[in-house]
């Protein structure tokens, strides 16, 4: 089982900034993780919270529950959580971390990820594609 785990605000795909974040709306992408999750013979449980204690917590119980690894899009998490970076490196499943823009084309602010040196690796700017991505890198790199 692979755990999807998405920060504050990407509850309002869809609807939020559709230019930067696309159409997709964020119970299409739970359905379309779903469907990968069948093609690639693995279960994909997402989850979703504006609140970072919130995905601290599903980091740090992601292994008891079975879990083989983590796909992280922490949001606007991803510039200032220590909290998640801590959280990350006090488990041992591989996180690979995801952002549906291209975080190097958008503000200065936003060009600093973080949470990024303790995950097993970037994937940004591919929209919902970079999921997908992720997914299969867990999966190839459990085999």
């Amino acid at each position: 089982m692979i755990l999807v785990l998405n920060g504050p605000n990407l509850n309002l795909l869809g609807k939020r900034e559709p230019e930067v974040y696309g159409t997709l709306s964020y119970e299409e992408l739970e359905e379309q993780l779903e469907a990968w999750g069948q093609q690639l013979g693995t279960v994909v449980v997402a989850r979703q919270s504006n609140h970072e204690g919130q995905l601290v917590e599903w980091i740090q119980r992601a292994e008891s529950e079975g879990f083989f690894g983590i796909v992280l899009n922490p949001g606007a998490l991803t510039h200032y959580s220590y909290a998640l970076f801590d959280a990350i490196r006090a488990q041992p499943l591989p996180v690979v971390e995801v952002h549906l823009s291209n975080l190097y084309a958008r503000e200065p602010f936003r060009t600093k990820s973080v949470t990024a040196p303790a995950t097993k690796g970037v994937i940004s700017g591919l929209g919902a594609l970079g999921y997908r991505l992720a997914l299969e890198y867990l999966l190839e790199a459990r085999a």
